[in-house]
Parts: C-alpha cells; sequence; structure tokens
C-alpha cells in the first residue's frame, strides 16, 4: 500500500480535527495521501494532492473514509462505477475487486463504518501487518428503461428503491425474474436490496437479515395491499425487472442518494454488478457482533 484516499462527510466539523492527524500518521509511514476534492476543501492549509471523487478510487491503494454510512455508500458507488459502462451480460461476470474501504465513524448508526474514530489509527496499523479482514460485497447495476432507450445507469451497495411520491395512491408494478412473469405488487413500493442493504430499509419493512457476504437479491414491498406478498428472496445471478403499470407519481432511488422520476411503461432492470466492494473491518468485530451492538440483535 502506497497511496491512500482521505473521503470525509462533506461539512463535517470533526473531520478538520482529524484529517491533520491522519495526514500526519501517513506522511510519518511513508504513504502518500490523495484528498478528494471537497475534503480538501476542510482543511484548505494542507499541502496535499486532492481528486474528484469519481476519480478517486483509480489513483489510491485504500480510502479511509470518515462519516456515516451515507458517506461510505456514496464512496462505494463511485468504486462500482468503475463498472457501470459494462453490459448487463457482462454484469453477470465474476465481479471486480475494488480499492477496499476503511470506514471510519463519526457520528450516527454506523453499521457500515463499524470502526471508531479511536480505532482509526490502530485500524491502520493493523492493516499495513496484514492483520485486517476484509469483507467482499456484491452490488447491484441498475437501469432505467423508457420506450426502449436507457435512461441512465447506477451501482448500489444498498438498495434500489421504487416508491410513491408523498401524495401519490398505491402504485402498481409489475416484477419479472430471469424474464419470466413472478408477480405484481399493489402497494407503496419495492425495495430490492443486497444482503448489505438487509439491515438498512429492507428490515425497516420487514424483510429478511442476510449474511452480508452472501450472493443475494431480496425484494421487500413496502406496506402491500394484497396479504399474500412477502419478502423473497433470489440468487445474486438472477435479472429483476420492474414495470410501472400506471400513470402515476413515482421515483426509483438507489441507496437513497440517486433518484429519476418514473413514467407508467418505465422498467427498472435490476442485475449482479461487475464490482464488488471491499470493507475493511478488525477481525473480532464480525457481522454478529456489529448486529448486536448496533442493531441490539438478540437482546432481552
Amino acid at each position: 500500500m502506497k497511496r491512500v484516499g482521505i473521503v470525509a462527510k462533506p461539512g463535517a466539523a470533526e473531520a478538520r480535527d482529524v484529517i491533520p492527524r491522519l495526514l500526519e500518521w501517513l506522511g510519518g509511514r511513508g504513504l502518500t495521501p490523495v484528498l478528494e476534492k471537497e475534503t480538501a476543501a476542510l482543511v484548505p492549509a494542507a499541502s496535499v494532492a486532492s481528486v474528484g471523487k469519481p476519480e478517486l478510487p483509480a489513483q489510491v491503494d485504500l480510502v479511509v473514509v470518515l462519516g456515516g454510512d451515507g458517506t461510505l455508500l456514496s464512496m462505494a458507488r463511485a468504486v462500482g462505477d468503475l463498472g457501470v459502462p459494462t453490459l448487463l451480460s457482462m454484469a453477470r461476470a465474476v465481479g471486480d475487486l475494488g480499492v477496499p474501504l476503511l470506514g471510519v465513524n463519526l457520528g450516527g448508526l454506523g453499521f457500515l463504518t463499524a470502526t471508531t474514530l479511536d480505532e482509526m489509527l490502530p485500524a491502520l496499523e493493523a492493516l499495513l501487518a496484514g492483520r485486517m479482514a476484509a469483507d467482499e460485497r456484491m452490488m447491484l447495476t441498475t437501469r432505467v428503461v423508457r420506450n426502449g432507450q436507457r435512461l441512465g445507469e447506477y451501482a448500489a451497495l444498498n438498495d434500489v428503491v421504487i416508491t410513491k411520491a408523498a401524495m401519490s395512491r398505491i402504485i402498481d408494478l409489475a416484477v419479472s425474474v430471469e424474464g419470466q412473469h413472478a408477480t405484481e405488487y399493489r402497494a407503496d413500493g419495492l425495495i430490492i436490496s443486497t444482503p448489505t442493504g438487509s439491515t438498512a430499509y429492507s428490515l425497516s419493512a420487514g424483510g429478511p437479515i442476510l449474511f452480508p457476504t452472501m450472493d443475494a437479491i431480496v425484494l421487500t414491498p413496502i406496506c402491500s395491499h394484497t396479504l399474500t406478498n412477502r419478502p423473497i428472496v433470489l440468487p445474486g445471478m438472477h435479472r429483476v425487472e420492474v414495470t410501472l403499470l400506471a400513470d402515476q407519481e413515482v421515483m426509483v432511488t438507489v441507496d437513497g442518494q440517486v433518484g429519476v422520476n418514473l413514467k407508467q411503461g418505465d422498467t427498472v432492470e435490476v442485475v449482479k454488478a461487475a464490482a464488488r466492494i471491499r470493507l475493511i473491518r478488525f477481525p473480532q468485530k464480525d457481522f454478529f457482533s456489529v448486529l448486536r451492538t448496533k442493531l441490539m440483535w438478540g437482546a432481552r
């Protein structure tokens, strides 16, 4: 490891104090820091190279993410977007491993950013010594298709959510899996989740918890108006297509950060992405310990 990227939550006051300490630590070990441009603005006195977020993953060997889960999701999508130009058929291939991410929590739940601020430098020391673990997480590639034309293509680490606008009525969605009709939903929306995202919005909507390194896709309806509709877990290699059946105010959002308004007849195509994300963690901070700590899993 020679070059370390640093990304902080925009406007995070704590980062102004943390970044100089991190830069000093990296310099003392002969490592070259590269700041994301908005992060560089937090420490204008630092004479350090900076690049835009989309370019950062290709220029470093590790990215330290200072913030919460939203900041890490944003960076993960930047890593995943390196593989976005691939076609859906290519997305079925064995995934490329992107630059690893070390998430350092600056507040909030921090389910993905499980490393605390006090643990940041010890974690980096352990990483240099080869004592850290790396979890590989699948991502989703999402395309919005209208009249046979692709409107956009996006990478998601957590989920793709199709939901109605605030004043919209129940929405009607048709779902096919691997080109075969699966079901229709009359609901407030539908969550298409990765195993990583199974502990996020999908869990709040009654979806199952999946072990995060699995290859699987979860379909979780939001407040379904058909009692027989239940969440379902599909193989990660399966292609999911969701079509909006009626003229309604509906939006698809990717990781809660990118949104596209849908029209009647639009189809949202979701497949396993070519890229995979590597999240760095202490070996003792396994998935179940995080569940117990963050979600109070199994507590009485």
